[in-house]
């Protein structure tokens, strides 16, 4: 038989795809800490996640021989559609079949991480928007002011024990469940570099062997349990333009909507400005339209009326006070959440060998190794999850 003709071993297909979702699961943080759900049968696009209502006490006394009524559990479903994620490369060698393909190997490494970042990614989004938030208090030497918006967030508005701990008590009041015992938090290292300095941190080494720490866990204030991922959203906003992050008002504008720049923009830019949110003297807008120009010539019209003075800087504005980055700290208890599983078709792992692809491939060319997954997410009780958004140390570097 030819050798494009040969199939994969099944010792070495299990292999590969065992590989594959070992590195996806390194980087499924954010999954780790949610109800866990099959993969509808017969290919189906919809699941149901199950929410279950606490029972009322039974405070009236027994009588001696009488059974007491019986009560109704009350269960809620809450429906979620499945999509379809994947990615895939091209190898240029005939892969090897009954043993470890070197190139084989490395691609399915590189196609576990892309999977797992990208499912976390999927989660992750979903999670942070949740509607129970917090925000960071802003310390400064002259006293604490507290923030009700993200876009007021400043580089004085740090995470601080007394949050976490205030996030913990809400949870336990909202009679949210532990995990394990604990509370958990999915922290930033950016928010963890914060946190670890104060006296109350306990490096996880000092309170669970190894294999009995979460998956990216490094340590616990009272009774949450953080777990760190460079992962953890964050809100700061793509520049304005190509070429500048912030724009700046050309001349003054008195109780108008259209404010021209001192930059130029392009009319790809234009098109990319309109609907987003800036922050110009510490007030939130949406653009509402863009007009290209030259330096001094192009113009934004936003979506009420402005005064400011000429050369106010325009900052991006889906992060906080003048564009700094705003990060979320999630704090959960159990069953805030679902999703789906990555056994029995969660996801897959595809192997062609050269010249499977028949006519596509007439000189038998391309091999390729891809992964295909299918996901979804769901909140199920707000009120076991919180979201606290601060700022950090290193409120102006950005990742993710």
């Amino acid at each position: 038989m030819p050798e494009n003709e040969k199939t994969l071993s099944s010792d070495m297909r299990t292999y590969y795809k065992d590989y594959l979702r070992d590195n996806a699961n390194e980087n499924l943080v954010h999954d780790q800490f949610g109800q866990k759900h099959p993969i509808p049968a017969g290919n189906g696009k919809t699941i149901e996640f199950r929410k279950y209502s606490p029972l009322p006490k039974a405070t009236k006394p027994l009588a001696e021989g009488v059974t007491p009524n019986g009560q109704e559990l009350k269960v809620s479903t809450v429906s979620s559609t499945v999509s379809q994620y994947g990615g895939w490369v091209g190898i240029p060698d005939m892969i090897k079949l009954t043993e470890l393909d070197n190139n084989m190997v490395q691609a399915t490494e590189i196609l576990g991480d892309q999977a797992g970042r990208t499912l976390d990614t999927v989660t992750r989004e979903v999670l942070n928007g949740g509607t129970n938030v917090m925000y960071a208090p802003i310390v400064t030497e002259s006293g604490t002011t507290p923030v009700t918006a993200r876009s007021s967030l400043t580089t004085n508005a740090k995470l601080s024990v007394d949050l976490i701990l205030r996030a913990a008590a809400k949870l336990k009041n909202n009679l949210a469940k532990t995990i394990d015992g604990s509370y958990v938090a999915i922290i930033h290292p950016y928010v963890a570099y914060d946190l670890m300095r104060s006296s109350e941190w306990m490096e996880a080494h000092k309170y669970a062997a190894p294999d009995h720490l979460f998956n990216g866990e490094i340590g616990k204030i009272g009774n949450v349990r953080f777990v760190e991922t460079n992962e953890a959203k964050i809100w700061r906003g793509e520049d304005l333009t190509a070429a500048a992050r912030n724009l700046t008002v050309k001349t003054a504008v008195s109780a108008a909507t259209a404010v021209t720049v001192a930059q130029a923009v392009s009319n790809e830019e234009a098109a990319a400005l309109k609907g987003r949110k800036v922050l110009l003297g510490g007030a939130l807008y949406t653009v509402e339209g863009c007009t290209a120009g030259a330096a001094g010539s192009a113009a934004i019209t936003l979506d009420r009326a402005v005064t400011c003075e000429a050369n106010a800087v325009i900052y991006p504005g889906e992060g906080g006070q003048d564009g700094v980055s705003v990060y979320s700290t999630l704090v959960l208890g159990a069953n805030a959440y679902g999703v789906t599983e990555l056994e029995n078709g969660g996801l897959e792992h595809i192997i062609k060998q050269l010249g499977s692809a028949g006519t596509a491939d007439p000189l038998n060319q391309r091999a390729s190794a891809g992964w295909k997954a299918t996901k979804t997410a769901e909140r199920l009780v707000e009120s076991y999850m919180i979201r606290i958004e601060s700022c950090s140390t290193f409120a102006d570097e950005y990742s993710n």
